[in-house]
């Protein structure tokens, strides 16, 4: 089942961390090279748009922002290649878990051509100085700016890691790793890497039996709902995953090998919307924060419009939120009939039918 286009979005403003990376490049401090460069974890906005973007290439996992940067003409990939060449200069965004983004910073490092710089910015609140730090003892410092709450960093000219023994040791920071026993398979950096979160195992518990026919999982991250639902459910004949994290999705197709059924996997924006009437059932632990960690309910409300049209007359939503969330009155709108199934650890699972006149 094809997914509709995207809907266009407009170039981001307010995005302080990409505003700071490009900085001394604005005000001389540094020089923009003149081939190709590396940006990983690129996100586009306006700041973007005022350099030349022909020899840029960006790294991003996050659909949305990968949507983004392709409407801005730039190359794009969800993940570093493996012969991945090195570049003239190379950008990052770290995020905010620490292994992930040491392991980000090992490779950044070395991915710069000999005499190229890596450039960073974080915000202050997100860590700044702690990867000031991480990246100085990776490959020495020359030079920082602060700005706009957030603190950007560079390197000097490079010739490979300072410390080649700390490069390898945080190269690897990430890997995947077996979780519960082996049972799942997990890296730091996705949603709840490290443990099944309260409220998807709240949700889990409350599965009825007799879901069957076509399913989704929207927001499936690393796949821990839907094993769940093809587990508890012997009536489910398909299910289709839809996660905006390219990272989390190739965890969940690993999660997913063997399961008595084969899931479609999509890297999806499901804010973008699904195609209408296709499932006899949905379930869904949303999202409510976007990269920059604010709280957005907004996302978990576009979620249920969408859980709304994407399901059959009739069909259910299974749907798990914070007790705080402002989820009652877009339910009430998009779904005939609702009732809380459970409500604890300051969560509740909400199901909802779908009525036949929409």
């Amino acid at each position: 089942m094809a997914a509709p286009p995207p809907s266009p979005r407009r170039v981001s403003t307010e995005d302080e961390p990409l505003k700071a990376l490009l900085l001394p490049f604005e005000n001389g401090a540094l020089a923009w090279p003149q081939g190709r460069v590396l940006f990983l974890r690129g996100r586009d906005g306006w700041p973007l748009r005022r350099i030349d973007l022909s020899g840029l290439r960006c790294v991003q996992g996050s659909r949305p922002l990968a949507e983004a940067l392709q409407r801005a003409g730039v190359e794009v990939v969800p993940e570093l290649d493996d012969d991945e060449q090195p570049a003239s200069l190379v950008l990052v965004l770290p995020p905010r878990q620490r292994e992930e983004a040491r392991a980000l910073l090992a490779r950044a490092v070395d991915l710069a051509a000999p005499g190229a710089r890596v450039v960073a910015a974080v915000s202050n609140d997100e860590g700044a100085r702690s990867r000031e730090k991480d990246l100085q003892q990776l490959a020495g410092m020359d030079g920082h700016l602060t700005k706009f709450h957030c603190r950007v960093f560079w390197t000097p000219p490079l010739q490979g890691p300072a410390d080649a023994a700390l490069a390898a040791q945080w190269r690897g920071g990430d890997a995947v790793r077996p979780l519960l026993g082996g049972r799942f398979h997990s890296r730091p950096g996705v949603f709840a890497w490290d443990r099944i979160d309260a409220a998807s195992a709240l949700l889990a518990a409350k599965l009825p039996a007799d879901l069957r026919g076509r399913g989704a999982d929207l927001g499936a991250g690393w796949g821990y709902l839907a094993a769940e639902v093809l587990e508890r459910a012997p009536g489910v004949g398909a299910l289709d995953l839809y996660e905006a994290e390219f990272r989390a999705l190739e965890l969940a197709r690993r999660n997913l090998e063997g399961a008595r059924i084969t899931p479609g996997f999509h890297w999806h924006d499901v804010t973008a919307g699904l195609p209408r009437d296709g499932y006899d059932f949905i379930v869904s632990n949303p999202p409510f924060h976007a990269h920059d960690r604010g709280d957005r309910p907004e996302l978990g409300q576009r979620f249920i419009e969408v859980a709304a049209q994407a399901l059959r007359p009739g069909g259910r939503l299974l749907l798990v939120a914070n007790r705080h969330l402002p989820y009652e009155g877009t339910l009430a709108q998009a779904f005939g009939e609702r009732r809380v199934l459970a409500e604890a650890g300051g969560f509740k699972v909400i199901e909802a039918l779908k009525g036949a006149s929409r």
